[in-house]
């Protein structure tokens, strides 16, 4: 599975896409998770996130 340069039509990102926007509402639904509350978890899912997303700009514009 490689990324397509032009587009990104991998998918294994467009999983990890689905994947934390679900973490994203089961967390402020049922846990009650808001970003830049001082809580560990969120704030660590949005630095993963952050993270993929800057890897594949990233190599996309390689």
């Amino acid at each position: 599975m490689a990324l397509s340069i032009g587009r990104c039509t991998s998918p294994v990102i467009t999983a990890i896409g689905i994947a934390v926007a679900l973490v994203a509402i089961v967390g402020t639904q049922y846990f009650g998770w808001e970003w830049g509350t001082g809580q560990l978890v969120p704030t660590v899912i949005g630095i993963v996130a952050a993270l993929i997303a800057a890897f594949v700009v990233f190599t996309r514009r390689r």
